[in-house]
């Protein structure tokens, strides 16, 4: 995890996606997917949304900083606590019983590997990244960062 991140009361910080690792739905992320949305997000100051359980109608905070790294993409954000689910999420966060990520996302460029059966996702529009209790990608988890 990268050296400089914030600390303060209910922020949270992990991997919400890791490149070229074929998940359960058998896509791939391709190192640069995520450019386009990062580019629109500084650009325009709106990030993804931060979800619990991919729903739309429950967000639970806000992602206060995404950046691509050699291993993929980092987010840290702040859980909105006092909201129920984000109460929940941190709760279940700190005693280990959820730590999944996952990324909502609409497809811009991808390529398929019939023989393998496997997309692997070159450009996508990530609108959301939601507290989960399975990812996807088993590796994207995310941790409390700071308990003060």
């Amino acid at each position: 995890m990268p050296n400089n991140i914030k600390s303060q009361h209910g922020m949270i910080a992990g991997y919400a996606s890791y490149f070229n690792v074929v998940d359960r739905m058998r896509d791939r992320v391709a190192k640069g997917a995520f450019k386009a949305t990062l580019r629109a997000a500084k650009i325009f100051g709106k990030m993804p949304k931060m979800l619990w359980q991919h729903d739309p109608k429950q967000p639970i905070g806000v992602w206060t900083r995404l950046f691509e790294d050699e291993r993929g993409l980092f987010a840290e954000g702040k859980l909105a606590l006092g909201v129920s689910k984000a109460d929940e999420a941190y709760l279940l966060l700190k005693q280990g019983a959820i730590d999944g990520l996952s990324i909502g996302f609409r497809t811009i460029q991808a390529s398929h590997d019939k023989g393998h059966k496997t997309r692997t996702l070159l450009d996508i529009d990530l609108i959301e990244i939601s507290l989960v209790t399975f990812g996807a990608n088993a590796c994207a988890t995310a941790h409390v960062i700071s308990d003060q």
